[in-house]
């Protein structure tokens, strides 16, 4: 059996035991071998694709048929990939869940925007949405759904904070997190209007406190709108990238650990660098259509669920030093499944053929070095709670 259809099997059988199907069997197929090609490839570029698939056609004709995929109407990208997360995730009810919302840009002509849960380091594909502009900013109503098909995905009594950056700072984002049930932090922008009990109106950036220190607002009011009460915790700490402003707003009461758990936010971006120079470079796409690029994030999606489940598995089982060679965890997840896929399709070693995602907190958090691991991400001299 070739090195290729071995992992074709393998993908097929992850995805189809979690009741995937698609309007055709012949977009099934292709499907499987868009991923494996992705995966063995590690690009993007569908003529390495076509590389892989076997065949005796020509390699122009695959090229096409993967093409035709990606520019398929029919195909809806959120349907597809439904069922594989609502099985991905099923151990994670009454569990803690961050969910991560950030845009990111492709060639200043695409924004997409992905909501995604945090896991262990990297942040996992919920939902996303491509849209046609020149700008990172979106507007509530062009993101809004997929918020609403993330809180479909997780199993019920899950326990969700949203946590998102300053481009989302909108009341009615906040309005939805509270009708879906979900507690959210948000990091607010300078401008927004502070309404406190029996003080003056300011504004944020009136609030900032000193270098390392840390102010914890209890229930105030914001925007000239007055939606509260909320709480503040603003901070001015030193954070890896040297001192930083921060102004989060949450429906929970501001604490220190605010900061640390918006700072998981980040793990989206590590996430994204996956999806590009630091894995499948989807920079290099020619893809120029928002729905074609919709349907080509699907299978980097479900491309990344299966990496960071055999990377799980892998370390689960305490087969890790086989792919890493660090004394303690050195790569992510992601990387350890994608090296032990090379690994084990160069030794005969099995597959992973079915998703392996467990919730709760890493027992094995990845440090490139000591020094990094005694390193605090956050750290403050005063703290200050203001009524």
């Amino acid at each position: 059996m070739s090195k290729g259809l071995e992992l074709y099997r393998s993908i097929i059988s992850f995805i189809w035991q979690a009741g995937v199907r698609l309007n055709d069997l012949r977009n099934f197929k292709t499907l499987c071998w868009a991923i494996v090609g992705l995966i063995t490839s590690g690009t993007v570029h569908l003529s390495m694709w076509s590389l892989y698939r076997p065949g005796n056609v020509k390699a122009s004709s695959k090229e096409r048929q993967f093409s035709r995929f990606l520019h398929n109407d029919k195909i809806k990208a959120d349907e597809v990939y439904r069922e594989l997360a609502n099985l991905a995730f099923i151990d994670w009810r009454d569990e803690k869940a961050e969910l991560a919302l950030d845009p990111t840009m492709l060639w200043n002509k695409y924004a997409v925007v992905r909501v995604s849960i945090i896991y262990r380091g990297r942040s996992l594909p919920l939902c996303w949405v491509v849209l046609e502009q020149k700008s990172a900013t979106v507007a509530f109503k062009k993101y809004e759904m997929i918020l609403r098909e993330a809180a479909r995905l997780l199993p019920p009594r899950c326990k969700v904070t949203l946590l998102a950056d300053r481009g989302f700072n909108d009341v009615e984002l906040m309005k939805l997190c509270t009708e879906l049930g979900w507690h959210f932090i948000i990091r607010l922008k300078g401008s927004i209007v502070v309404h406190r009990p029996f003080k003056r109106r300011c504004k944020i950036i009136n609030l900032i406190p000193r270098k390392g220190e840390v102010y914890l607002f209890d229930s105030v009011q914001i925007t000239e709108r007055r939606f509260g009460p909320v709480y503040l915790a603003i901070g001015h700490m030193k954070t890896p990238n040297g001192h930083e402003k921060w102004a989060l707003v949450s429906d929970l009461p501001a604490s220190i650990d605010t900061f640390d758990t918006y700072a998981l936010r980040f793990d989206i971006e590590e996430s994204f660098l996956d999806d590009k120079s630091g894995g499948f470079q989807v920079e290099e796409s020619q893809i120029d259509n928002a729905d074609a690029l919709s349907r080509l994030f699907l299978i980097l999606a479900i491309a990344t669920l299966y990496l960071v489940s055999t990377g799980t598995a892998i370390v689960e089982m305490g087969h890790r030093r086989a792919v890493d060679t660090h004394w303690h965890r050195g790569i992510s997840y992601f990387k350890i499944g994608w090296r032990w896929i090379e690994h084990a399709l160069a030794t005969g070693k099995k597959l992973l053929n079915f998703p392996w995602l467990l919730s709760g907190d890493d027992p094995e958090p990845v440090f490139a070095s000591r020094s990094q691991a005694a390193t605090p991400l956050l750290s403050f001299s005063a703290i200050h709670f203001i009524e």
